[in-house]
């Protein structure tokens, strides 16, 4: 079977005529300028949220709290989660 694979369930053709639109608007001398501030952008956020995992982790560990424990059992919920959504999916799949 093979699946196509899309980005936020928009094709190419799509994506094409937003890079389009975008070079229209903006111009191609604008687009590294807005594509650098971008990401600037993604990694403060990366980098805020390392930050804040790091913090929470010091104080779980300050406080005498297991961590692994948390995400071990997390992990296996949502493998559950995944396990059970993909049986679902499976059957939609078919009857396409």
């Amino acid at each position: 079977m093979i699946l196509l694979t899309t980005f936020l369930f928009i094709g190419t053709t799509e994506i094409m005529f937003i890079l389009f639109i975008v070079v229209m608007v903006f111009g191609a001398d604008k687009i590294p300028e807005i594509a650098r501030g971008l990401g600037k952008g993604m990694r403060m956020l990366k980098d805020a949220s390392n930050d804040i995992k790091s913090e929470v982790t010091k104080s779980a560990h300050k406080h005498g709290i297991d961590t692994s424990d948390f995400t071990k059992n997390f992990k296996e919920e949502v493998d559950k989660v995944k396990d059970e959504v993909e049986d679902a999916m499976g059957s939609v799949k078919r009857e396409l």
